[in-house]
Formats: structure tokens, sequence, C-alpha cells
């Protein structure tokens, strides 16, 4: 069988301070002709710094050494020419996070055409012929419309078709994924991973497949190498490594999946939230008078409940009205309906009386790194509502800082650092002390595991369900993690297009979902046979 590429002994350092930091330590693997080989293994591992050698894409501070040989040509220390010309013809890259590597102020079509001008010389009608071929391989309706579309007018799911149809361009042997589905819902992730194994069979690709989630290593990998620290602890035939594996590391990794069922609630427990026929319409004005022409209804007749010690779980696909939902009922964006909270009505007050209650709701976002101040200490940005609502007599601020940094497992001698010089979990264990400080009644928990590894976010689950059971507290967790949500929601709401097609208790609505949306979710959560 050809060997595509041919990785020997790699090693990558990066200079940092006077000093050669480690990072890649002697890898080794090969990636054959038609053949998915996956680098598994948490944020750090080396995974991306190997695959961006390959093609010499790493920084001017990277020292490589080793072998790196593609169809036999070595491009470790091959000229920049020789590498451009390797780059998108014959390897081709797909990353995780299209918006920012898509240019938001050119069309589609001129992105794809670039790359086709670029390695092929192709342009005008041709080239425009081209792009539209592409576009409709990938699954794009109404390629002819997309074409002029920029990127902010596309959906997720969409971008990353996108960036599939820009690697394809020039018919490249070997694709590099690097978590390309990681910011996916889970409809749209199992449907550009069933895209990509049609186009390896039909284009005869081999891939490089990068991913933290082992669930889709189980789907679409002939291959697997663990990585730890810069090292590959494990490799070898996926069924193979998934059905006895023989490192540890391996069998933590297997292992970190959020699992169990959520405590009951005590039937005397006080209801907390009462929503009833919330509704959210955002107004699509045009025309010099910015007179309204119609709606964008993000949230149809809502009602919903939750009590304390309770979690009401709300699943859907991007745009279903998941997030609107909890903004409404945090205030934080206008609605129609009743709010109730601890039965006191909410929806018609307004300044100081709203702001009375902002310390009893709290959210926990998807991105910590996003929601905390780069310029802010981790003692700053925990005591920052402290200051906006006022510390509990007979405290200072400091001890209480310490004592909730203890709380969700942060050592309260770090909260000097500011966040860039925490991990991704410790950075999500701050976001949640910030909101925790202030011993809210709710808190809504919007996507905070997606940008976590496996093994960091069942530490984060077993964080939340710790911190409920001792203050009683309730969650609303809005999550694509469909695995996360059954283990931790008493209720859960499955939303589309604004509405709520299902509702129920967790157990029964997982167990056996009435609605065809529903079940078509869980199929591509859990598979065909959840």
């Amino acid at each position: 069988m050809t060997v595509v590429l041919n990785v020997e002994g790699l090693r990558v350092s990066f200079r940092q301070d006077g000093r050669l930091i480690p990072a890649v330590k002697g890898v080794s693997f090969a990636v054959a002709k038609g053949e998915t080989v996956a680098l598994v293994g948490e944020s750090g591992s080396g995974k991306s710094v190997t695959a961006l050698s390959t093609v010499g894409l790493l920084s001017d501070n990277a020292t490589v050494e080793g072998s790196v040989t593609y169809l036999g040509r070595q491009m470790i220390g091959a000229s920049e020419r020789d590498l451009r010309v390797v780059r998108g013809n014959d390897i081709s890259f797909i990353f995780q996070e299209p918006m920012t590597s898509l240019n938001p102020l050119h069309t589609i079509e001129r992105q794809i055409c670039e790359s086709l001008a670029l390695h092929q010389g192709l342009e005008g009608e041709t080239a425009r012929q081209r792009a539209l071929t592409l576009l409709d391989k990938v699954g794009i309706r109404n390629a002819q419309e997309r074409l002029t579309a920029y990127p902010h007018q596309l959906s997720g799911g969409q971008r990353q078709r996108v960036m599939i149809a820009m690697a394809l361009a020039n018919g490249p042997e070997l694709l590099i994924a690097d978590e390309p589905t990681t910011a996916l819902d889970v409809s749209v992730q199992a449907q550009i991973l069933e895209l990509l194994a049609e186009l390896k069979a039909s284009e005869g690709l081999s891939m490089l497949f990068i991913t933290h989630d082992l669930n889709i290593v189980r789907r679409i990998a002939d291959k697997v190498c663990v990585m730890q620290g810069g090292e590959i602890v494990e490799a070898g035939p996926t069924a193979e490594v998934f059905g006895n594996p023989r490192h540890s590391y391996t069998r933590t990794l297997l292992a970190a999946e959020a699992k169990g069922r959520p405590e009951p609630v005590a039937e005397t427990a006080a209801e907390v939230i009462h929503a009833r026929h919330l509704r959210v319409w955002f107004p699509i004005q045009r025309g010099f008078l910015r007179r309204t022409v119609g709606h964008v209804k993000a949230v149809n007749d809502a009602t919903l409940s939750v009590r304390a010690g309770e979690t009401l779980g709300i699943v859907g696909e991007s745009g279903s009205g998941k997030t609107t939902i909890a903004l409404a009922l945090l205030r934080l964006i206008p609605s129609e309906g009743r709010i109730t909270l601890l039965g006191r009505e909410i929806s018609t007050l307004l300044g100081r009386e709203l702001r009375g209650i902002r310390r009893d709701l709290q959210i926990v976002f998807q991105d910590p790194f996003g929601s905390l101040s780069p310029r802010m200490t981790a003692e700053e940005i925990i005591a920052e509502g402290l200051g906006i609502h006022g510390l509990e007599p007979g405290r200072n601020r400091r001890e209480m800082v310490a004592e909730i940094m203890t709380e969700v497992g942060l050592d309260p001698a770090t909260m000097t650092r500011y966040p860039h010089e925490f991990s991704g979990g410790q950075r999500q264990r701050i976001a949640i002390a910030r909101a925790m400080i202030l011993r809210p009644k709710l808190v809504v928990l919007d996507e905070p595991t997606s940008a976590l590894d496996m093994t960091v976010q069942v530490q984060i689950v077993e964080l939340l369900r710790e911190l409920q059971r001792k203050w009683g507290l309730a969650y609303i967790f809005i999550s694509h993690d469909l695995r996360v949500v059954r283990a931790l929601s008493h209720k859960v709401l499955v939303m589309k297009d604004g509405d709520i097609v299902e509702a129920g208790s967790g157990e029964a609505l997982f167990s056996a979902p009435k609605t065809d949306y529903t079940r078509t979710l869980f199929a591509a959560a859990f598979g065909e046979n959840a």
C-alpha cells in the first residue's frame, strides 16, 4: 500500500525567553493511501503542532527535527517555494473555526476562486463553474445564491462545508482536518462526518483527523494515535486500541464521559423560576424610516419552570432559540409573557428594582477565555459582582474569593494570576466561581463544557453537581452535547425554530423520544441504536 505521509522521529520545540520548550518529542506514524489516521489527546498534547509541521506552517520561533515525507519527498528543510506547491495542491487543511479562516470581507465565490487561480490558473467563468461544482459536491443547497454570500450570512455547518470545498478545490491527496466538528451541533456534526466519509471514498482521499472526541474517532478512523505530553503513547487499528487499550492514559480518555443520572429533587423544593407564554420576536426593519416589515421569531410561546436543586436541560440545533430563552429569563433581552422568580413577577421590573434581582440570576458562558477580561486578575474577576451587589456584612473581599476558589477546586494562591496563565478547565472554574460567589438562586450554563477536553468536562460536570447539591441551585443547562445533558438534567426541553417540540423528564425523554426531530437529534449524538 502506498504511504502518502510518513512521519519519523518528529521533534518540535519553541524558543521562548531564551529557552527551547519541547512540544513534540519523537513522534512517528504513517498515513497510507485512502486511510484515515486520527491523532487524539487533550489540549497541549501536540496534535495540532504535529499536523502543522508536515508542511512548515509553524511560527518562526519553532525548531523542527526528524523526518516528514510526502509521497517520498522530504518536507523538513524544503524550500518555501516547494512547500507552497504542496500546500493546498497536495495537502489541504480544514480548521476548527471557519469564521477565523474565512475572510469576512470577501464573498464565498472570491475566496474559492482565489485558490483556484493561485494553484490551477483558473479564472473567470471557468473558475466560477468549478466553484459551483465544489459547493454542490459538499452538499450546499442553492449553490448559485451562496456563491455571492459572505461568511457571516451562512450557518456554522454551511461555513464548514465551504471550508471543505476550498480544501478539495485543487484535488489534494491528503486532507488534514483539525477539530473540524467541535463547534457544531450534533446533527450538523453527523452530516459533516458523513460528508467526509463520502468524499474519502469518492475522491480516494487520505485523511489525518485531529480531535479530542473519541466518539468521532470510533466513527471515522481506521487507525488511531493517542498523544500525551508531545508523545504517542499508544497506536494501532481503532477497534483494537479502543477494544483493548494498553496504556493507562488511553484508558483514562476512554473512561472520560459524563456518567450517572441527576439526584432526585425533593418534593418540597420551591419553584425558583417560572415562565408562561414567553415570546421573543426580533423586528426586521427596512427602509429609510426603519419600518418593521416582519419578525425573526426566536422563541414562540414557551412555558417552563425550574425548582431548587433541579436542572432543566435545553437542547436543539443552532438558531433553535435555546440561548434566547435563557437571556429572556435573565431579563437581558426584551420578551413578552410572564416570568416569576421565587413567586415574584420580574417581567415588568425596571431600573433599580431589576438590578436588585441580578444577584439571584447568574450565567456561565461557553468560552471562558472570551468571557474573562485579560486585563483583570482572577481575584478581580471573581470579586467583580461583590463590588456591584455589596459584600456580606463582616466579610472582606479576599477572604470570600479564597473561599469560593477553594470550593470550585482552585488554589487561592493563584488569585493574582491573569486568565492566560490558567488552563481551559481552570478558566471555566474561574467563570463558575464568579457566578457562585453571589450565592445565586438560578444559574444559566450556556455550553459550559463544549470548549473543554473530555477529562476536564467530567471534572466540571462533577463540580456542578456538587455545587447544586450543596446550595440547592436551580440550573438551566444549554448544550449540544446530549451525553452531558443526560447526565445532569432532571427535565429536558427540545427546541426547533423557536418552538418547544418536546418536553419531559430527562429519563423518559431519552428513553422514548416521541417526535421525529428528537429521534434525529439522539441518533446523531448516540448512534442509530441509541
